[in-house]
Parts: structure tokens; C-alpha cells; sequence
């Protein structure tokens, strides 16, 4: 158990599983509280076991209403982390209107949404660390069959540091971590569909030249650190954690 995180309270999308999940659990044990969020409440019922310092709640982060009621029953929050999204599998040419809309509404209003909610209460205690959980699968570097993810992952980015500018003398900082590829269950039930899972994975792990997989674990430490006061003198940033996938 650390400190990094004590006597802040944090709530975050998308931790049913995955990087969401690892940030919910890293936080606790650096002395946050606070609350996790997905979809599918089910996947979340063993965080209050792990960690009783964790709430969980059902959130849709499509649905505006929903975003509200839930971010105003969180309680005080100093810490914001969108990890919640959808992964478009397919190349300009592939991806039709309601791929485009589903992939920008997942990925980038979202993000607008619980920001928009959560800013004024940050912004009137002076104090508070947003982390949008991007990419850098197109939105930093060319990916193929990414068209859709891509570009809204790059409008999480454009988002991170309009934001970041808005609030910037308010104490409010606003931050995106961008992943390389890292082996989660939603990559991994990716790999396992595809015709050839082993050459599939041969493949993911290609693109980093460090010869592996990001961990989600690694993805939850960088998220403690953008959390942490030790950025306090960093906003509108971007962290890639890739492995050397775009040097």
C-alpha cells in the first residue's frame, strides 16, 4: 500500500475490465477512494472484495443523464480517469456512418460529457487531475484497419489539451496517457476470433519494438503517476506508453 493517492477521491470509466479495472485497483492502493464504473456492473463485483475503499455503479457513458446522476453522487471528486471505449476494427473503407458515430460517441463525447460534469465541482475546490485514456494507434501514429478508433482517440487528444487550456489557472490539470498495444481481455478476445490467433499475436506484438505487450498494470502505474501530485506542473500532455511503437 502507498500514499500517492491519499485522501483523494477518484472515479472511473471503463473498469469493468482491462486498463480500467488495473486503474481502479492501483488507485486504491495508493490511498484512494472512490468510485469504478462500466456498463456491465457484474464485471465489477469483486472490486468492493479487493479493495473496500472502491464503489461501483453502472454507467453507459452514451448516456448524458446517466453521467450526471452518477458523477453527482460520487461525492467531492479529485480525480477523473476515462478509460471507457469501443474499438472499431476496420480500415476508412470499412467503417460506415454508425461505426463513425458509436466510435466518436464511446470515445471522445463521452470524455466531454463526464468532464463537462465534473469541471465545475473541480474547478470551485481548486484542485483536481483529469487522465483521458487515448492511444496512440492513429491518433500518433499510422495503424492500419484503426480509421474510426483513431480518430476519436486523436479528438480525445485535441479535447485533453483544449480542456487543459480552459482550466489552466484554476488548479484543475487535464492529461492523456496513450497506450501502445497492451494485452487485455478485449485484445485478447480480438486475437482469439481472428482466423490464426498465433500469427495474430505475432502481429500485435510486431508493432513494439521493445519485443512485447504492454501490461495493463503498466498502463494503471502511469495513470497513478498523471494522477499524482508528482505532475502537478503538467497539464495538456500527453504520455505515451508504447514500448517504441512510435520512436
Amino acid at each position: 500500500m502507498g500514499d500517492r493517492l491519499a485522501n483523494r477521491r477518484a472515479l472511473v470509466t471503463g473498469a469493468g475490465q482491462g486498463m480500467g479495472r488495473a486503474i481502479a485497483l492501483a488507485f486504491a492502493r495508493e490511498g484512494a477512494s472512490g468510485v469504478a464504473t462500466s456498463r456491465t456492473l457484474s464485471k465489477m463485483e469483486d472490486l468492493p472484495r479487493l479493495s473496500a475503499s472502491i464503489d461501483i455503479t453502472a454507467l453507459d457513458v452514451t448516456d448524458p443523464a446517466a453521467i450526471r446522476t452518477v458523477i453527482g453522487g460520487a461525492g467531492t471528486l479529485d480525480i477523473l480517469v476515462n478509460c471507457a471505449g469501443w474499438v472499431h476494427n476496420g480500415s476508412i473503407l470499412d467503417c460506415d456512418d454508425e461505426d463513425w458515430l458509436k466510435s466518436m460517441d464511446y470515445n471522445a463525447t463521452s470524455a466531454f460529457r463526464t468532464m463537462k460534469a465534473v469541471l465545475p465541482q473541480m474547478i470551485e475546490h481548486g484542485r483536481g487531475s483529469i487522465v483521458n485514456v487515448a492511444s496512440v494507434a492513429s491518433s500518433i501514429t499510422g495503424v492500419p484497419n484503426r480509421a474510426a478508433y483513431g480518430a476519436s482517440k486523436a479528438a480525445m487528444i485535441g479535447l485533453t489539451k483544449a480542456a487543459a487550456r480552459d482550466v489552466i489557472a484554476t488548479g484543475v490539470r487535464v492529461n492523456a496517457l496513450c497506450p501502445g498495444t497492451t494485452l487485455s481481455p478485449s485484445l485478447q478476445s480480438r486475437i482469439d476470433a481472428s482466423p490464426d490467433p498465433q500469427e495474430m499475436q505475432r502481429t500485435f506484438i510486431a508493432r513494439q519494438p521493445i519485443g512485447r505487450l504492454g501490461t495493463v498494470e503498466e498502463m494503471a502505474a502511469a495513470a497513478v503517476y498523471l494522477a499524482s501530485d508528482e505532475t502537478a506542473f503538467m497539464t495538456g500532455q500527453i504520455l505515451v506508453v508504447d514500448g517504441g511503437q512510435t520512436l
